[in-house]
């Protein structure tokens, strides 16, 4: 049976549309799964009730303790690890699970972002972002990982840190894990500039941690280079107000990062603008 944990914490608004597409067509395996609804203020766990699914509680706000607490409450593998506030459906997990093998022990699907009601300089920015080699090929920034029992080895220690989606996405090697053609997360943007900065820093912040952290992986980057922006504005002129906005915002997120380091501030700044 294939596990399904998923961390939530005030995901009234999202959840619903996750454990619908989460339902087991007629006549399949249902999914094992688990929302863990960590440190919430709202309806989130009586949500989840309302659905077919295991529902822990703790009045601990963390992503990483809630997905440890799931993680231990399951024993199905293949295993999948679902952000509250994505979507992805019964037959992509389906898929993902299947394209672990051999080699393989991580999958991840394609991205999907609606843009309706999305402000202007945001989906600038997001034009551009999803065209980065990093972006493309890696596992961070989908809000859904799946891995077979060897990767599980890999995650199951679930240090506590900001980037929790980069440090799993680096614990693969490139051969050990894809992207998963005909597969889609939905991932709901920030509406807002401010949000979007707000969850900029939040990355860069959680980023520059884990660089500096002695006992990380190797970190692979995002490609999100100069000389890159500059070819892709060559190619593709049109392109040129996004790569403004992304280099732009870049540098405001590491500003502001740095900012958060020099204080020793861990506060989740949320992007609630993609929740409402």
């Amino acid at each position: 049976m294939i596990g399904v944990v998923v961390p939530a914490h005030n995901e009234e608004n999202g959840l619903p549309r996750l454990l619908a597409a989460l339902q087991a067509p007629v006549d399949s395996e249902a999914l094992e799964v688990v929302v863990v609804a960590n440190g919430c203020t709202d309806g989130t766990a009586a949500i989840a009730r309302s659905h077919d699914v295991h529902v822990i509680e703790t009045p601990v706000p963390s992503k990483i303790q809630a997905l440890a607490l799931g993680d231990r409450s399951i024993s199905g593998f293949p295993r999948l690890y679902v952000d509250g506030d994505v979507v992805i459906t019964y037959d992509d997990v389906v898929r993902l699970a299947g394209a672990l093998g051999a080699e393989v022990h991580a999958a991840g699907p394609r991205r999907s972002f609606p843009m309706t009601g999305v402000a202007t300089l945001v989906r600038l920015y997001y034009r551009i972002w999803q065209q980065l080699p990093g972006v493309r090929d890696e596992l961070y920034g989908r809000g859904v990982i799946c891995v077979d029992e060897v990767g599980h080895e890999r995650l199951r220690g679930w240090r506590d840190v900001m980037s929790d989606d980069l440090l799993i996405a680096m614990s693969f090697a490139p051969q050990e894990r894809v992207v998963v053609e005909g597969t889609a997360a939905v991932i709901r943007p920030p509406k807002t500039y401010r949000d979007l900065l707000r969850r900029r820093v939040r990355a860069a912040t959680g980023n520059a941690r884990l660089a500096s952290s002695s006992d990380r992986p190797q970190l692979r980057g995002s490609g999100a280079s100069l000389g890159f922006l500059i070819r892709l504005a060559g190619r593709s002129p049109r392109l040129l107000p996004g790569v403004l906005v992304f280099a732009i915002t870049g540098v405001l997120a590491r500003v502001g990062a740095a900012a958060a380091v020099r204080r020793g501030d861990t506060r989740w700044h949320r992007d609630e603008s993609s929740r409402s």
